[in-house]
């Protein structure tokens, strides 16, 4: 009887509204986040032209002192300007007219039903995104349930579900994947390994290391013979993550279901006129996409696919 309330609260359904509810916020950190690094880098960047120490060691007597000057205030007095961001203020708001969300407006896929789709104040229309993003983290969440059973274990595999959902869809937007992102998701991988609760540490370990390096190596030779850079850090931070959850022998199935769809979608928006001369498809989302396969099906059943069972 002791074990009644954790059964109901790790049951699939449970997991489902928890995913809703927490779906509600992912949106709020993938359209805020990027933001926010945005803002930081200009910062650095004015502290940089403010750096008159730095730019005379750097550039010597070439040092541009007080045009750099003159452009840090400036930058300075223009970031002053911007009003407070982070990922609870302001609150949840329409981007086009401001309005303030009531509470009612701002439960999981049943406000946007309510309101068909559209603001209240402005009747600007509310993206599908949003209540997709929600639905998509209530499935995630309930195919843990289902996959690891009534087990403590598995809120830390929603986390991970819930931390790729949200890498993926900035790494669509804005081709960025946050450090803040990453690096928790490889750390928590290590420490859940550290403790026991997934894989032996060796095998995190090694596997972070094999993530990371597996496309570091081609990113470096594909430099070396193009002088193009063919892939971003952030995609070597994600691949080292996943590692860490799910061992070395995962990272190749992961890395081909990855680049099977990502040049199936990359094909796909090309003959459609979707993809721009001169613009990449990202490939963090498809990393993440085969990340969630591996893990939902497990690694007895990948090996099988990949024969090597």
């Amino acid at each position: 009887m002791a074990e009644f309330p954790l059964f109901w609260l790790l049951h699939p359904a449970c997991l489902a509204l928890l995913g809703l509810m927490i779906g509600s916020f992912l949106n709020v950190v993938i359209h805020r986040l990027p933001i926010m690094l945005q803002r930081s880098w200009w910062a650095d960047v004015q502290a940089q032209l403010a750096d008159t120490e730095s730019c005379q060691t750097i550039f010597g007597a070439q040092a541009p002192t007080r045009p750099s000057n003159l452009a840090a205030q400036a930058l300075d007095k223009a970031l002053q300007t911007l009003s407070p961001l982070d990922l609870a203020v302001p609150g949840s708001r329409c981007p086009r007219c401001g309005h303030a969300l009531a509470w009612w407006e701002n439960i999981p896929v049943i406000s946007w039903l309510i309101l068909r789709g559209r603001c209240k104040n402005c009747a600007a229309p509310i993206s599908m995104r949003y209540p997709g993003v929600e639905i998509a983290n209530a499935a995630l969440f309930a195919a843990m349930g289902v996959r690891f059973g009534t087990e403590p274990v598995t809120l830390l595999w929603c986390l991970v579900g819930a931390v790729l959902l949200t890498a993926a869809l900035i790494d669509w937007d804005t081709t960025l994947l946050p450090n803040g992102l990453t690096q928790p998701l490889l750390w928590l991988g290590l420490i859940a390994a550290a403790m026991g609760w997934t894989l032996p540490l060796s095998t995190a370990l090694w596997g972070a290391v094999a993530g990371y390096l597996s496309l570091w190596s081609v990113t470096w030779l594909f430099k070396l013979a193009t002088g193009k850079v063919g892939m971003g850090e952030g995609d070597f931070k994600l691949l080292a993550a996943l590692g860490a959850w799910t061992g070395a022998s995962m990272i190749l199935p992961i890395v081909l279901a990855a680049s099977l769809v990502g040049a199936v979608v990359g094909l796909g928006m090309k003959a459609t006129g979707q993809l721009r001369e001169g613009v990449y498809v990202p490939f963090g989302p498809f990393l993440a996409g085969g990340g969630l396969v591996v893990i939902l099906a497990g690694p007895a059943r990948v090996l099988g696919w990949m024969g090597w069972a």
